[in-house]
């Protein structure tokens, strides 16, 4: 799925559809997702029919169909794993279950089945949806181009067929084929998915563009420099991939252990079983200890303990406007040390704005005031699909102007617009480019091009602005220049008091990590509390991925905050990706492991808050449920624990935990989390 660049993007229900779509033509394929739906319906029915009273047949048969329906392919998968000398902890489970069930305690069988099936189904989901959004990512490069054969002929080949030297043609509105270099034309491009830049770029003969960015108006003859393998967009596809089969395995604490425990608890079993038989024991008395020892020793607490802390968590953040994809990802999100932040999209709002309008000395002359100024400027402006001229008309709009269409329109690609507005000339242009500006950061304007013999009436507005981070736009009227416009891209309010809470949480000062460039992004900086010395500007995905490597290389555990297709391999790499999840493009939404969907950048400390605190209360059930595992076991081995009283005290066990960890359900609990983050805000990064 692509989105035209040249709109805003849609607001989160337009993105909460595409989950439902994708949900229910993806992931409903999957046969985790069946096998696992089918276990808990029958368990879900099972319970039903026991506490209905009904036969104990019927809901033994549900319930043991529960057995075969979640844990078949866990068993068969262990299985496996036996024949290569490996003891997975799901063939544990599955043989503890059935070792509940010999000994009439089904329903706690079913209940581990279950548990395990979904979190299977859960991480087949997000395998799922990670590959299929590296795939879609190449949709944004288009499969055809326009190859000129000779000085006017051309022809429409795949752009895979586009060789090193080719020249195509990109008309308006069309989606450039190849990374390569201008060769004559001029027009705006909007490459927002490759440098993360919210303004649409100026480009001119001997600039660079990329393949899959998007041209406005113009016509661009394009020189091919790179074969499509080696495209950015396509380096983009390869490093999400890299990063994502490069990433260690996330893993629980009770994973972590498994073997061992697997290895000791079978170990055990086999000897609690075999050795009384030595001693003579009847076969029956040592079948009931060994079964009765399996129950209380089986992990079903030390499960309990760990999940339920961190899946209230993940409910209670996915109420407040943060969905974390997995209970791995929370337990992540307690260990951040340093936090990065993008700029376009997740520090600012990702649209241009007007921030200030000079006017000029002949401003005077003519009689017109800024508010005049403001609306003979949107009156100009109003047939522009440029986002720059839209952000004229937004701010008329603001004030409550009112002003009278152009009488005539022209926009002239790559420089702006001329407008005859109540009988005067109106020109918006951007300021002619002194000679050792870089291309790169030339921003286009919709504005007619300011001559150069002009600059000394308004060259030092001109400087005092662009210093100020904002692209400078020349107001001409009948061709006299009357006033300078300065446009920006909105700061979020809640953008500074973030920085300072998320800073004071890691006792690490946040940094920057942008593709705009390095005026832009000390401005942003500066309005936000990042220090200079925190601030990376100008990178393009690969130095994103490399800034974040060499974080976690001195040590970092680095949560990256993210939005655009640029920030996908960096959200890949990063110990925790974070995407906004208004603006935020399908691959980056879907590479994340938390997405912000209300877009409330207060919500990053507060859900690394909320996950300290689940990984508290983890600890704390590890605690209990290790207590009371020691003591039913040292008491099944050294004196004679009743089977009724074991099965007591291993449920007692389960039940405490759960409701512990349950306490995360509570809204209290994400108002504590705010809070927390609020209060260490008056501490001082390092």
């Amino acid at each position: 799925m692509t989105t035209d660049l040249r709109t805003p993007v849609a607001a989160p229900p337009a993105a909460a559809s595409r989950q439902v779509r994708w949900w229910r033509s993806g992931a409903c394929s999957l046969p985790e997702v069946r096998w696992a739906a089918a276990a808990a319906a029958l368990f879900a029915v099972g319970g039903i029919a026991q506490l209905a009273g009904t036969p104990s047949w019927l809901w033994w048969a549900l319930y043991l169909t529960c057995y075969v329906a979640g844990g078949w392919e866990p068993g068969l998968a262990g299985l496996r794993a036996l024949r290569e000398r490996t003891l997975d902890v799901d063939l544990l489970m599955v043989a503890a279950a059935i070792g509940a069930a010999a000994i009439g305690q089904v329903f706690d069988g079913a209940l581990l089945i279950v548990i395990f099936a979904t979190s299977g189904a859960l991480e087949a989901v997000a395998t799922k949806r990670t590959e299929d959004s590296v795939r879609g990512l190449l949709d944004l490069a288009p499969e055809r181009a326009t190859r000129l054969t000779g000085a006017e002929d051309e022809e429409v080949v795949p752009t895979a067929d586009l060789k090193v030297g080719d020249v195509i043609v990109v008309r308006p509105g069309e989606r450039i084929g190849a990374d390569g270099q201008v060769v004559s034309g001029a027009g705006d491009v909007n490459q927002a998915t490759i440098t993360g830049e919210s303004l649409p770029v100026d480009k001119r003969p001997g600039d660079e563009v990329f393949a899959g960015t998007l041209n406005g108006l113009g016509v661009l003859r394009v020189s091919v420099t790179r074969p499509a393998a080696d495209t950015v967009i396509a380096r983009i596809v390869a490093m999400v991939e890299q990063a994502g089969a490069t990433k260690a395995r996330a893993q629980l604490f009770i994973e972590k252990i498994e073997q061992r425990y697997s290895l000791a608890m079978v170990a055990a079993t086999l000897a609690v079983f075999v050795l009384p038989l030595a001693w003579g024991v009847p076969l029956q008395e040592a079948l009931v200890r060994a079964m009765t020892f399996m129950i209380v020793a089986s992990p079903c607490a030390v499960v309990l303990a760990t999940m339920p802390p961190l899946l209230a968590a993940i409910a209670t953040a996915g109420r407040n406007g943060v969905l974390v994809k997995s209970a791995v990802v929370l337990e992540h999100l307690a260990t951040v040390t340093q936090v990065a932040f993008d700029k376009t999209g997740t520090l600012t709002e990702g649209h241009p704005h007007l921030a200030a309008l000079r006017p000029l000395p002949a401003a005077s002359v003519v009689g017109a005031d800024a508010d005049a100024l403001l609306a003979l400027a949107a009156g100009a402006e109003d047939g522009s699909e440029h986002p720059l001229g839209r952000a004229v008309v937004r701010a008329a709009l603001d004030k409550g102007l009112t002003w009278t269409g152009a009488d005539s329109f022209e926009a002239v690609p790559g420089s702006g617009v001329r407008a005859q507005v109540h009988g005067r000339l109106v020109e918006i242009g951007r300021p002619a480019p002194s000679p050792q500006d870089d291309p790169q950061e030339r921003k286009t304007t919709a504005a007619t091009q300011a001559t150069p013999d002009d600059d000394g009436e308004y060259g030092a507005v001109v400087t005092e602005l662009e210093d100020a981070g904002h692209s400078a736009v020349i107001m001409k009227l009948d061709g006299v220049p009357v006033a300078v416009l300065g446009l920006a891209d909105c700061v979020r309010p809640d953008a500074a008091a973030a920085i300072a809470h998320t800073g004071a949480l890691t006792l690490t000062a946040p940094m920057l990590l942008t593709g705009d460039n390095p005026r832009a992004a000390a401005r942003v900086a500066a309005a936000t509390g990042i220090r200079a010395t925190d601030v990376r500007a100008g990178l393009l995905p690969e130095h994103k991925v490399a800034a974040v490597r060499e974080l976690h290389d001195s040590g970092a555990r680095v949560a990256l905050v993210g939005d655009g297709v640029n920030d996908a391999p960096a959200l890949a790499s990063a110990h925790i990706g974070i995407a906004m999840g208004r603006a935020g493009s399908d691959l980056a939404l879907d590479t994340a492991d938390a997405v912000i969907t209300r877009d409330e950048l207060a919500a990053v400390p507060a859900v690394i808050a909320l996950a300290r605190r689940a990984r508290r209360l983890v600890v704390a059930n590890l605690v209990i449920a290790a207590t009371f595992i020691a003591v039913l076991v040292a008491w099944d081995l050294l004196g004679e624990l009743p089977l009724p009283l074991g099965v007591a005290g291993h449920e007692g066990s389960t039940v405490i935990v759960g409701l512990n960890g349950l306490r995360l359900l509570r809204q209290a609990a994400w108002r504590r989390a705010t809070a927390t983050a609020t209060a260490t805000a008056t501490r001082k990064p390092s």
